[in-house]
């Protein structure tokens, strides 16, 4: 077991490295001090249909984020202004009770910067009972040395891959890093879990594997494709792409007048149709006008 006192006392969990002595309660990079903080715990339904079937993935919304894009879709819970400090006996307990509203798996989201106390609370909580697969949602700005904690323990990798162009990554996210962080993380991710398992011939139900979310920014689509390019190209088809549309510019997008509008549909097809033609097969696209539909859930401190 990670010596998690140890961890928080000179943080270095992320790529920040920001040394910071959050066992004081002091916040890292990632604005948060070393108690697990959670804005949300709940059944949610706006995942990839494998991930969340007609049951709902089990999703527990961590607060803080190490990442901090411009565009955040999350930015209340992101910048850690709302949530509830809980322990990590708690957290093996709310696992277990999203079990219970049978949930189709726990969906850790943006824990990056609490995975020890996570990896406890999912040990504790298997020990209980727990045997719902385990899927970590992510932006992808992981460090492997740090995923290494979860090996076994996470059945289901769900990161995003944004940017593999520094410049993108530096602009938009403050991490010109991004992209060989990204490539390391992923690389990790996939060996620890291998390629795609379904419980059935379809891909109804996904059990274990990796599935690599892309967000298209509008303006950017070259971006994107190359993007899913190196993706396709580096792993083929033992992972998942899925591309999403639903992009929504948020309040304060004015300094970034480019991305202070939605994505076109022509934009959005050119990238699936690009993916189409460099031949990926595993993938999931989104179909209709979805940024204005809202996925982002009520972050009231719900099952916490």
């Amino acid at each position: 077991m990670a010596d998690v006192e140890a961890m928080m006392k000179d943080c270095t969990l992320c790529p920040r490295n920001c040394h910071a002595d959050r066992s004081t309660g002091l916040p890292g990079f990632c604005r948060s001090g070393g108690r697990v903080r959670a804005a949300r715990a709940a059944l949610h339904y706006w995942e990839e249909p494998c991930i969340c079937g007609e049951e709902g993935s089990g999703a527990v919304f961590f607060s803080g984020c190490s990442l901090g894009c411009v565009y955040c879709q999350n930015r209340p819970v992101a910048d850690g202004t709302v949530g509830k400090e809980i322990t990590v006996e708690r957290l093996a307990e709310i696992f277990l009770e999203l079990q219970a509203q049978n949930a189709r798996n726990i969906n850790l989201v943006t824990a990056s910067h609490f995975i020890p106390q996570t990896a406890e609370a999912l040990v504790r909580a298997r020990q209980n009972g727990l045997s719902v697969p385990v899927v970590y949602n992510t932006g992808g700005y992981e460090k492997a040395e740090t995923l290494k904690l979860l090996e076994g323990l996470v059945d289901i990798y769900l990161p995003d891959f944004k940017y593999l162009d520094p410049e993108l990554a530096a602009k938009y996210s403050f991490a010109p890093d991004y992209p060989e962080t990204a490539k390391a993380a992923l690389a990790e991710m996939v060996r620890q879990v291998g390629e795609p398992v379904f419980e059935d011939e379809g891909e109804e139900r996904m059990i274990r594997g990796v599935i690599v979310r892309h967000l298209v920014l509008p303006g950017l689509t070259e971006a994107s494709k190359k993007v899913i390019r190196y993706l396709h190209e580096t792993y083929g088809n033992r992972i998942y792409i899925s591309i999403l549309n639903q992009y929504t510019p948020m309040p304060g997008m004015e300094k970034y007048p480019e991305l202070n509008r939605k994505l076109t549909a022509e934009e959005y097809d050119a990238v699936v149709d690009d993916a189409v033609a460099v031949g990926v097969e595993n993938g999931f696209i989104q179909e209709g006008d979805t940024a204005s539909e809202s996925f982002i859930p009520v972050f009231d401190i719900t099952g916490i």
